[in-house]
């Protein structure tokens, strides 16, 4: 019986695939390759708690194969009506966790962001029968829906939209550029075993006419490639699974990230461990313990997961930008000895209103954080407290500084600072959500804000037309605006006033940068040397 099409065009066609498995019948038909051939390469990529989906499942064992081996989170979607009943009656006993659903993989029906994996052996072959234009959109429309399904940094502005990827190829300097995602069970000693496992198939999509030995360039956006150490994984209603991870830097140090793993890439808050409790000394210290007890003796306690933690030191370059924004005060020289009101939004690990707490010791801050789930861990691993002087509310930032601006006695803050992260990583913004910075929530902002005092927002923000939006807005409201571009990364922060005519030089900055910093280097500060306050506001500029 010859199955095979006329014409590779009806591949493409429901019609053919319906005929197809009505005249093969139950036997499985396996394209490309078996699980036996195969199962090499998926047990690398793919762990076995990860939802697995199945475009153009077709009737090939491989799902089965997997399942039996324990992927048992797996959906497989096909668009012949015939093979979905069959693969149903095949499996409803003998693999009751398994579904089969009939759907158009360019036209799924699944929530954004509902798998890890999304696996297909022959699907975009079959759709590609040609280069015309027709068929291409259908393969694009394919391509954006498994996008769309998938969970990481696929889905991302910056890599799963055109202008994203084609500012990406921008900043990296190429014409051509493959994006590689590598996700968090994968485990590499360093970019350079990356580079030996995918040059081979690099090249295989290389220009017709470049040579055979030329050197193709490897970029990482993210610096965490080493082993890392999970010290803790949860799941929070409002932002879902996070982990709580130790990894070494650059220069030796340890370093305690928070990652949410919704974003997999982006570091939501880190801290610096203090050097006595880098995991080599942890290591050393429970081997001398075990020398020194005696046998059958019980093991002493671990140290308290928040102890260990360098106060001293801000990780994020965004966050010592936010920082020196408290030298637009006036008199910053004095501002050690002067009353200080801060609201800050947005409190992660709370490295950021702890490091103000610690240094300004007549400062009153209020945190503002939806998530008590986030509060519970900047307590527990990122060795935040409250006090007197510190108060954290859980609360929306929108609904609480709305409450504020709407009180008959409005209270004034000298700095409101915004850290806030947005949970939809399609739009070009990341931080912070568009509602923050629209007009009318800007105007209760300013109305809350002390007339001589300073609104600090981090802004991240990749799409030019959005954050030329952003700044006109946030000009309208706060006609002084300086802005200061971090560095190597996308984050912009914006130092916000209300009066034009305070409007300083870049010098008188500077001046006032000095002063405050040379008041808070004086012994017994406990101020980290390698912060300069003055080099954060060199750059600078008004807007």
């Amino acid at each position: 019986m010859n199955l095979l099409p006329k014409s590779s065009k009806e591949f493409g066609s429901v019609d053919y695939w319906e005929k197809f498995f009505q005249q093969r019948g139950k036997k499985a038909f396996e394209w490309y390759g078996t699980y036996l051939e195969l199962c090499g390469v998926l047990h690398k990529y793919i762990k076995p708690r990860e939802k697995v989906l199945v475009i153009g499942c077709g009737n090939s064992e491989l799902s089965e194969q997997l399942y039996d081996v324990g992927y048992q989170d797996i959906v497989n979607i096909d668009i012949s009506e015939v093979v979905i009943k069959q693969m149903k009656e095949r499996n409803a006993n003998r693999r009751p966790q398994m579904s089969f659903l009939k759907m158009d993989m360019t036209q799924m029906e699944f929530p954004d962001a509902s798998f890890q994996v999304v696996l297909d052996k022959g699907t975009l072959d079959a759709v590609l029968t040609d280069e015309e234009e027709r068929t291409l959109q259908q393969v694009d429309r394919m391509l954006a829906e498994v996008g769309r399904v998938l969970q990481g940094r696929e889905t991302e502005w910056l890599f799963g939209m055109e202008e994203g990827r084609k500012q990406l190829a921008i900043s990296a300097g190429f014409r051509r550029l493959i994006t590689v995602a590598l996700h968090r069970g994968q485990q590499y000693e360093g970019m350079d075993s990356i580079q030996a496992e995918l040059s081979a198939r690099v090249m295989e999509l290389a220009p017709a006419g470049m040579p055979s030995q030329q050197q193709v360039p490897f970029l990482s956006v993210g610096g965490d490639i080493g082993v890392r150490t999970v010290q803790h994984q949860d799941c929070s209603p409002l932002s879902g699974d996070y982990v709580i991870e130790d990894v070494q830097g650059d220069d030796r140090h340890y370093f305690r990230r928070l990652i949410f793993l919704g974003s997999r890439n982006v570091v939501q808050s880190e801290a610096r461990l203090l050097k006595d409790v880098s995991h080599r000394a942890q290591k050393k210290r429970k081997k001398d313990r075990k020398k020194q007890r005696p046998a059958g003796g019980p093991e002493e306690p671990p140290a308290a997961p928040g102890q260990g933690i360098d106060k001293s030191h801000l990780c994020c370059e965004h966050h010592k930008a936010m920082v020196a924004g408290l030298a637009l005060l006036r008199r910053p020289e004095l501002l050690l000895e002067t009353p200080l009101a801060l609201l800050v939004v947005g409190l992660g690990g709370g490295s950021l209103p702890l490091f103000v707490h610690d240094h300004f010791p007549q400062s009153r801050i209020e945190a503002v954080e939806i998530d008590p789930c986030m509060l519970e861990v900047a307590t527990q691993w990122f060795g935040f407290s409250q006090s007197d002087r510190m108060k954290v509310h859980i609360a929306d930032g929108l609904d609480y500084v709305t409450s504020l601006a709407e009180r008959e006695a409005r209270p004034h803050y000298d700095v409101i600072m915004f850290d806030v992260d947005s949970k939809d990583p399609t739009l070009g913004m990341s931080c912070p959500p568009p509602a923050f910075v629209d007009q009318p929530f800007l105007q209760k902002v300013k109305s809350i804000l002390a007339p001589e005092g300073v609104f600090i927002l981090n802004l991240v923000c990749r799409d030019s037309g959005l954050k030329d939006s952003v700044l006109s807005g946030l000009q309208a409201v706060f006609p002084l605006l300086y802005v200061r571009r971090i560095e190597g990364e996308v984050n912009e922060i914006l130092f916000c006033q209300p009066h034009p005519e305070r409007k300083l030089a870049t010098s008188e900055l500077l001046e006032m940068a000095q002063a405050l910093e040379q008041t808070l280097r004086k012994p017994g500060r406990g101020w980290d040397g390698s912060y300069v306050l003055s080099d954060m506001l060199k750059t600078v500029k008004i807007v």
